[in-house]
């Protein structure tokens, strides 16, 4: 099970430095724990190996026990609601200090983690093309400025997520072939053994899809992994983020998602497995089963450890807004995301910083933008809100959002509750969920029967009801 998987064996203040075991097996001996790296926690004492210390072992598997209610609480209830909290231009704005004041009203709102943009140095002010990786001075602020609103995230228990950016990497001199492909001078300083044959490196070849113009990580390398595992294990215990974003997931096989995963052992993980949906023309299909079937074999390959974002439910909502509302019932009478197949590891969402914001790659309809969070926040799946809807748009929307959220807390909504779709044509989608919550988009007029529904929300073409 994916609890059984994320034991932090690294919340003792009493030692300084990280503990590796079977994370499958709780009831190790203590023989079996030993140091693996110096990440201190307060306390400057370091040991070198711990063996049959029966009152360390106690305390050890009480924090086992923390950590597994912990990964218990966010995987198995299902209540999270995550916000991304920046968009393309945020490197602009002095976006550490930006978001430590708005800290207080995500927590009012209901905000349980918040996605932060890549935190490292980067080629690219934008964070997405790495080079040192354990540089925190990045275009969105200082390292100093990225703690303080860590910690205020914490205060206000909000998880941070960090954006994990390890499909490529930026060189820092020229190596085989005069390519970039060597990261000499710099933490982490790799060879061209550490970059992919196909993208001008002496490794193998990629196991994934290849991001161009940059050389691409060779994940496949044992050093690389180890290399990694540790950097991430410094952004999860030293810096203090608790969550993972992967981005361009498609580059490298879901397995080492896993293993990283397994090593560094955040609350949360979600990976960005996007690719196209089907189309014929600029007409979207409407079967997009094989489009979901990927990321959910992308899911599996990460031996269900990690959440995916449910691109095809981006894909058919923003289309079905359109009048074609017929397209949000699938054949088994389901919805037609990846939320109707595996709700749990389905995080939905309307814009992210690509689709939306000044990239505008593949824009939700600014127009129907409610109408796609009436969808997802009373939906199964895990929903994202995205910063430029939320705080960029104007206090009625962000007003709006946060009744959505707070009415999906108030009734218990979670990534796992159960839907009856009650109507699907071009104009008109009602459903309930959780059999206590009942909601429609679209144009028609429409309300559920029964003197039991009372109307909790509504807005332009949206309606939510609740018993």
């Amino acid at each position: 099970m994916i609890e059984s998987q994320q034991i932090n064996m690294c919340k003792l203040r009493t030692i300084s430095s990280n503990f590796t075991a079977n994370p499958n097996n709780t009831n190790l001996p203590s023989s079996q724990f030993q140091l693996e790296s110096p990440f201190c926690f307060g306390w400057k004492i370091c040991f070198p190996i711990v063996k049959n210390q029966s009152r360390f072992t106690r305390l050890l598997s009480i924090d086992q026990d923390d950590r597994v209610k912990e990964t218990q609480i966010v995987i198995r209830n299902g209540r999270e609601v995550l916000l991304q909290a920046f968009n393309w231009e945020s490197r602009k704005h002095d976006w550490w200090r930006n978001l430590e004041r708005k800290v207080p009203d995500m927590a009012k709102c209901g905000i349980t983690s918040a996605w932060l943009p890549p935190p490292t140095n980067s080629f690219s002010p934008e964070g997405y093309l790495p080079q040192n990786l354990y540089s925190l001075n990045s275009g969105y602020g200082s390292e100093n400025l990225l703690r303080n609103l860590i910690s205020k995230m914490k205060q206000y228990n909000i998880r941070p997520m960090a954006d994990i950016v390890i499909n490529h990497r930026v060189g820092t001199t020229q190596g085989h072939g005069g390519k970039y492909n060597r990261y000499d001078w710099i933490p982490l300083s790799w060879d061209e053994r550490a970059v992919t044959s196909c993208t001008g490196g002496l490794g193998n070849r990629s196991t994934g899809d290849n991001f161009h113009g940059v050389p691409n990580i060779d994940h496949t390398q044992d050093f690389v992994r180890k290399d990694l595992i540790g950097w991430l294990k410094w952004l999860r215990y030293t810096v203090g983020f608790q969550d993972f974003r992967f981005d361009f997931s498609r580059g490298y096989s879901a397995k080492y998602v896993k293993e990283y995963i397994e090593g560094a052992k955040p609350i949360f993980s979600v990976g960005e497995y996007w690719d196209s949906c089907n189309y014929k023309g600029t007409y979207l299909d409407y079967n997009q089963d094989s489009h979901r079937q990927r990321i959910v074999n992308w899911i599996d390959g990460t031996g269900k450890l990690s959440t995916a974002f449910d691109f095809t439910t981006k894909g058919i909502l923003q289309e079905a807004v359109k009048g074609q509302l017929w397209r949000l019932r699938d054949v088994q009478g389901k919805p037609p995301g990846v939320m109707g197949w595996w709700p749990s590891r389905a995080v939905t969402f309307l814009d992210n910083h690509d689709t939306g914001s000044t990239q505008g790659h593949w824009p939700f309809p600014s127009n129907h933008v409610m109408e796609g969070y009436a969808y997802i926040l009373t939906h199964p799946g895990i929903p994202s809100i995205f910063y430029d809807h939320f705080y960029d748009w104007g206090s009625a929307m962000h007003d709006q959002i946060a009744k959505l959220i707070h009415i999906r807390k108030e009734q218990d909504i979670k990534s796992h509750s159960s839907i009856r779709i009650l109507e699907a044509k071009a104009n008109l989608y009602a459903a309930i969920i959780g059999e206590k919550l009942c909601m429609k988009i679209g144009g028609d007029s429409w309300c559920p029967t029964g003197s039991e529904w009372k109307l909790a929300a509504h807005g332009h073409q949206y309606a939510v009801w609740h018993k």
